[in-house]
């Protein structure tokens, strides 16, 4: 097949989910803030994110070196925007005005080799690497924040290798680029009939690689829970060479070089990329809400509907608080998501045989 790359000329927001452009609406804003106030009680003051020039940022500790100097910058704007992730402690600090983790360097890798590139200067000039995909960490695996052993620190942006390879129809696979963003992704599989079918909360700014490299967890994921259950192989470039496994329906001898390397949070290399196992779109499908007045029962219906080999695509169980925080219910109730689905056959037998267990 073509290669299919994806060319997203939108850029992420410097402050919030999404990319420039994407604004909530002033009554989105209004339900928010009411939300708050209904919950914590009170009144609040809407203190609006800083802008890049409001910002003062140290100054990098590093030139761009001549060997990096095509893809490479110490820009206040790129550096600012690779300094954190999504947690909530970096939006307290970003607010702060407090850059102080900053990288001195973001280099922009296109290729494999200005991975490679990256890696040999890095190591001669003691400067320490972060990958960076989707932006979406809210664990700190973004944050430069290497301690002191270390001259300086560059953010290695992987957005630039976002091509779907090849895509495998009758294996039902996909070898795609580790930088590409899930949608992307799925927008270009989704004429061949086919969907990856892994949803974490990140997935509109997720990074194929960022997934694997941490270990998503998603929605729609009963059965096929984390990214390990479709890893097929994966190429990751270490600064001592190419790792690369074979692409194998599975094998039982010895350990697995994919296991080692999935949620390795980019401590070991970056995966430039991935064979994935695909599932047909579904065309068969049934959801459905359950209320429940006590917690307890809802946490038993959901325990037995999962050991009872019913498998449904999704089942979530939101407690009072958070289904009045979704808006289901006055947050006296707990709610139970129920789906099942599927692109062969229909579903009703399972969800029947779920309600009747809840």
């Amino acid at each position: 097949m073509e290669k299919i790359a994806s060319i997203e000329k939108r850029r992420p927001k410097l402050i919030g989910w999404g990319f420039e452009g994407d604004e909530m609406t002033s009554s989105e804003r209004e339900m928010v803030m009411q939300r708050c106030c209904d919950r914590f009680g009170g009144d609040y003051e809407i203190r609006l994110p800083p802008t890049e020039d409001e910002i003062e940022l140290h100054a990098s500790r590093l030139a761009v070196p001549n060997t990096l100097a095509r893809f490479a910058t110490n820009a206040d704007s790129e550096r600012l925007r690779h300094t954190y992730g999504m947690a909530f402690p970096d939006y307290v600090r970003i607010f702060d005005q407090d850059f102080t983790p900053a990288p001195d360097l973001v280099a922009y890798a296109r290729s494999e080799a200005d991975i490679e590139a990256v890696f040999e200067w890095a190591e001669g000039a003691n400067v320490a690497v972060i990958p960076w995909g989707g932006g979406t960490s809210v664990a700190r695996g973004l944050e430069p924040d290497v301690g002191g052993s270390f001259d300086g620190t560059l953010s290695l942006d992987l957005t630039g290798l976002n091509t779907v390879m090849e895509i495998d129809k009758t294996s039902r696979a996909a070898r795609v680029q580790g930088g590409i963003r899930v949608p992307a992704m799925e927008a270009a599989l989704k004429p061949n009939g086919l969907t990856l079918r892994h949803f974490p909360q990140s997935f509109e700014m997720a990074s194929i690689g960022g997934m694997i490299a941490t270990r998503s967890g998603g929605h729609f994921a009963t059965l096929y829970t984390h990214i390990d259950d479709f890893v097929e192989s994966l190429r990751t470039i270490t600064p001592r060479g190419i790792v690369e496994s074979r692409r194998l329906p599975g094998s039982g001898a010895g350990p697995s070089p994919d296991r080692m390397l999935i949620g390795s949070e980019g401590s070991l290399g970056i995966i430039t990329e991935a064979w994935l196992r695909l599932q047909e779109r579904p065309t068969y499908r049934s959801g459905t809400a359950v209320l429940f007045n006590n917690l307890q029962q809802a946490v038993d219906a959901v325990r037995v509907i999962c050991q009872a080999g019913l498998y449904p695509a999704n089942v979530r169980l939101l407690d009072p608080a958070e289904a009045k925080n979704n808006s289901f219910g006055d947050g006296r109730q707990t709610i139970v998501v129920l789906a099942f689905e599927n692109a062969d056959h229909p579903v009703d037998p399972w969800m029947d045989r779920a309600l009747e267990i809840a």
